[in-house]
């Protein structure tokens, strides 16, 4: 092949009018396969309207015009602030008697403003104390979590809200048949702001604050931003906001901000689902068409100065060395935000075959590097990331970067590489499109940045106007000594911000409560919707393919086609099995490179995926379904010809032993790999590794022999797609006789909990905490308790555990019980519980988690709730696409091959209160829990741990196994 296949030209899109059945006018594009509408209201609010077919479903956004960008320079966080408190209802819903917490809220409101003009911080305290007083009034008349109950009652998921610079977006996916019902809720919470529950809440803000201070991500990128944009809000305005803000806010400036900015000219309802265009437009003119139009607040546009030499800044953290480079770019939708992008592509790019992929990643000069470009409401950035190998120094990874982008000035790339990163373009909107979830989030993008839909639809038709000498016009004229360089260095980080832990009394949620306007929705009756279980019989094709059990499942959407070969074994049968398929992404066949392989699957544009878990291996290729027989024929032709090569294994190899010691210094892994020996012990898949005198004798011609032995073991194959009688044919030659027998599996041990505390140090401001039982083996029996238990108890923003830890402690921003099923036969369930908090809460945090855990909390009306929100939810949900074969492949796993969601269903219409306390106090209760902790060991109380159990401080060489 001498070049790229070209997918067929976009159409170009164009906006018309139309008036509906019902006499209402939309915009809609021509030739848009989605069939999108969009119509305006009268006062002003847009709505985008498309159908998806997939379940009797709604995937439901509400995007506000507004973010961190809009913040009152001296109340940074408020737009956050405000999307928390917007969960917390209204006059009429979340309150007993109204009329009463209105005065006390007015006093706290008072006093808040006191509080937030008072320098003497002992006089400070004085008024917080008051404020918390008064706080404890209000709460008698406040009813924790209506809002997110009455959403619940719904059957929704997917339940949550985000802001970031220029946006505020609420979400939910609903029943169809409880559209009306959502539009009620929605309706009452966007009419009024009612700051109930303020300073448990705030805390609960602050305690997210102080995760971010946790996180490398966000560290880096505060201060990129802050280099990149020293005027504008991009830059100077983090979401999260300033902490003297956080804890000195105004809720007259958040009740200024949600009368200026929630208004329906300024936000918009995006719905796509099974819904019905006429009926479901009138329903919301009926409810959202009150709201009356009002006048944005002036907004004064703010310009960045042109940036004309190189900003350096450090940040320091435990975790290992990185770095980013930056440069300012336009907005988005502009045409230099797309140059931006195609270079972006042009250097890293889902295929693998940018000049970053190639020369760096590929060719293992770094750990890993990539670039990307973010085009924001106004200006973006365009970005470059390094993590050195150990003996780099941040200047040499900065220029391994930097010598990429003088490849694209000199235009040392492939010109068939701009049609094949557009044409992945192409696929990549296929997959996304065709969800609901997809084309929703790409309405909100559209509403967020003041585009049109024709003008996203025609996005693509733009980039195919692109050159390779536009391109390098481009990078000569952009790329140069006018960037933000962000070291991040190992070391302690002297900007963390600690905080005393405020005098907050627990306060009364009045779990028994309902608001009258809580208590009419769920009067309320809707259609029932009836659960669809799947015949998997007649769901899925099967037939023999030269004795290969082949599998079919028609892709009804696109034209693009995945292949999966799926063996029957992975790394408890081989531990040296991942690593044979890692080491064949370097290498090539006596025809290609490893780089020439690259570019050419991505030519194709096909995509391919090597996955190893405990149990199984899928090897899988993605693309257009006229290309796949040429993917297959060039994954056989790697398997079975690629080209061993000890110098590039021994470079793997150093990657690897250096990337292990990347995850001994990163706090996410370091809590994973803690959590694995609280569940496991010491002698588990986690530890279980390749050691390094093994990694260092072994020879690549091992690595290529176990990769082409694969061709010749036991596997099946599935395909989805259209046309399977093609696929036949051309997967034949694929198709080798069965000579290598499958090695034996490795059993682990599954320990008993004997209430173990295991400590690791690492610094840090906050302290997560997870315990771990070991349950009976798993009983489909109890598949339906579980469900409900999870919504009613340990999960969710309605659920039990996050009233008591985050709305009336205040102890955390994050707190779960999750009770898990095993996924196989005769092993053991599990039961897992997390906090995340101040390590000076740790104790209060412990001894509340501990009070839940003691007796299943009886609240009748919450487990009602809960019980039929799990049912409502089964029956809206449609097992599709490549679901139905996974799923069917999951359940052979518990030794049934049927729907077991109609069991489950059944179990639960029948499930009582006290059968779910039963099944507490058989499951759960008795269970002895292992605990497993990490935070800075200075700012912890160790007697505390100590008193939980047995206490071990590990070390990283302990729980890594390395």
């Amino acid at each position: 092949m001498t070049g790229p296949i070209k997918m067929t030209d976009a159409p170009m899109f164009q906006t018309k009018k139309i008036t509906d059945q019902s006499g209402y006018n939309y915009e809609a594009v021509i030739n848009d396969k989605n069939g999108v509408r969009i119509y305006t209201l009268k006062n002003g609010l847009k709505v985008y309207l498309a159908q998806n077919f997939d379940a009797p479903k709604i995937q439901t956004y509400i995007p506000v015009k507004t973010g961190s960008n809009n913040d009152p320079s001296d109340n940074t966080g408020l737009a956050h602030y405000l999307e928390h408190m917007m969960f917390k209802g209204t006059s009429k819903l979340g309150s007993s008697n109204w009329e009463q917490e209105k005065l006390l809220l007015e006093q706290i409101s008072n006093l808040y403003e006191e509080h937030k003009a008072e320098q003497d911080p002992e006089k400070k305290k004085v008024l917080y104390s008051k404020i918390d007083e008064v706080s404890q009034e209000a709460s008698k008349f406040a009813i924790a979590n209506e809002y997110d109950k009455a959403i619940s009652s719904l059957g929704a998921s997917g339940t949550n809200a985000h802001t970031w610079l220029d946006e505020t977006v609420y979400k939910n996916n609903i029943p169809n048949n409880e559209l009306e019902k959502w539009l009620k809720i929605e309706k009452e919470r966007f009419s009024e702001l009612t700051l109930r529950l303020f300073h448990t809440e705030l805390e609960a803000v602050y305690e997210e604050f102080n995760r971010a201070q946790d996180n490398d991500a966000r560290l880096v990128n505060y201060e990129l931003m802050d280099a990149l944009f020293p005027t504008h809000p991009n830059g100077q305005q983090t979401t999260l906001g300033k902490s003297e803000h956080l804890k000195n806010p105004s809720m007259v400036a958040i009740h200024k901000y949600f009368d200026e900015y929630y208004v329906p000219n300024n936000y918009a309802i995006v719905l796509v689902g099974d819904l019905d265009f006429e009926k479901t437009i009138t329903l919301i003119d009926q409810y959202f068409g009150i709201f009356k139009y009002r006048e944005l607040p002036e907004k004064r546009k703010v310009l960045e100065k042109p940036m004309t030499e190189i900003v350096e800044r450090d940040v320091k953290s435990p975790s290992a060395p990185r770095l980013q480079i930056a440069w300012r770019t336009d907005s988005y939708g502009t045409h230099e935000a797309r140059l931006a992008e195609m270079i972006a592509q042009i250097l890293s790019n889902a295929g693998e075959s940018g000049l970053i992929d190639l020369n760096i990643n590929k060719s293992q000069k770094a750990l890993r590097a990539m670039a990307y470009s973010s085009p924001f409401k106004n200006y973006g950035s365009f970005s470059m990331v390094v993590v050195p190998k150990n003996e780099q120094t941040l200047e040499e990874a900065k220029q391994l970067l930097l010598d990429q982008i003088e490849l694209v000035k000199k235009g040392d790339f492939p010109a068939w590489l701009i049609q094949a990163v557009i044409n992945d373009m192409k696929i990549q909107r296929m997959k996304i499109f065709e969800t609901a979830d997809g084309l929703a989030t790409t309405l909100y993008g559209v509403f967020i940045n003041d585009q049109s839909w024709e003008e996203e639809l025609n996005e693509i038709s733009e980039y195919e106007k692109i050159t390779k000498e536009d391109l390098i016009q481009f990078a000569n004229d952009f790329f140069k000594d006018n960037y933000v360089v962000v070291k991040k260095e190992k070391g302690s980080n002297e900007k963390l911000v600690r905080v005393e832990n405020p005098a907050i009394t627990p306060i009364k949620i009045n779990k028994d409560s309902q608001s009258s306007f809580l208590k009419e929705i769920i009067k309320e009756k809707s259609t029932d919707i009836a659960p669809d279980f799947i015949d998997y019989s007649k769901a899925i094709k099967t037939e023999k393919i030269k004795g290969k059990k082949s599998s079919f499942v028609a892709n009804k959407y696109n034209d693009v086609a995945q292949v999966y070969f799926i063996f029957p074994f992975g790394s408890d049968h081989d531990k040296e099995l991942g690593l044979a398929t890692q080491v064949l992404q370097y290498l090539g066949t006596s025809e290609f490179t490893g780089k020439e392989l690259n570019e050419e699957f991505f030519k194709w544009g096909i995509s391919n995926d090597f996955r190893t878990t405990p149990d199984q291996l899928i090897i899988s290729l993605t693309g257009l379904e006229e290309n796949l027989p040429k993917g297959i024929a060039l994954l056989k032709d790697w398997m079975q010809n690629a080209k061993p090569d000890q110098q590039i294994y021994h470079q793997n190899i150093n990657t690897i032993l250096e990337s292990r010691e990347v995850a001994k210094k990163d706090k996410g892994r370091i809590m994973a790999a803690l959590s694995s020996y609280a569940k496991f012990g010491k002698e588990s898949r986690f530890t279980d590794i390749i050691t390094e005198d093994r990694l260092n004798e072994i020879h690549s011609e091992e690595m290529t022999q176990k990769i082409k032995d694969l061709l010749f073991m036991p596997y099946e194959i599935f395909f989805y797609g259209n046309n399977f009688t093609r696929f036949e044919e051309y997967v034949q030659p694929f198709i080798e006789e069965e000579i290598v027998p499958v090695p034996p599996k490795k059993n682990y041990p599954e320990p008993a909990m004997e209430g173990n505390v295991f400590f690791t140090n690492y610094d840090m401001v906050q302290v997560e905490m997870s315990k771990v039982a070991r349950g009976t083996n798993v009983n489909l029996e109890n598949f339906g308790k579980i469900n409900v238990f999870n919504e009613y108890f340990g999960r969710g923003l309605s659920s039990i555990v996050f009233q008591e830890i985050r709305e009336s402690k205040s102890l955390a921003y994050s707190a779960n019980v999750s009770y898990a099923a095993n996924s196989e036969l005769n092993h053991p369930d599990y039961v897992t519980t997390y906090v995340g908090t101040q390590a000076n809460k740790l104790s209060q945090a412990v001894d509340a988690m501990d009070d839940l855990m003691g007796d299943l909390p009886q609240v009748p009306a919450q487990f009602l709730n809960a019980k039929n929100a799990v049912l409502k939810q089964i029956a809206a949900a449609r097992v599709n696409r490549t679901n139905i074969f996974f799923n069917h492949l999951n359940l052979k796993k518990l030794g049934i091959d049927y729907d077991l969601r109609k069991d489950i269903y059944a179990n639960i219409e029948k499930l009582t209160l006290a059968d779910l306390t039963d099944f507490y106090n058989t499951e759960l209760k008795p269970l002895k829990y292992n605990t497993a902790i990490i935070g800075k060991k200075e700012n912890i109380e160790v007697e505390t741990l100590k008193k939980m159990g047995d206490f071990q401080e590990l070390t990283l060489t302990e729980i890594f196994g390395y």
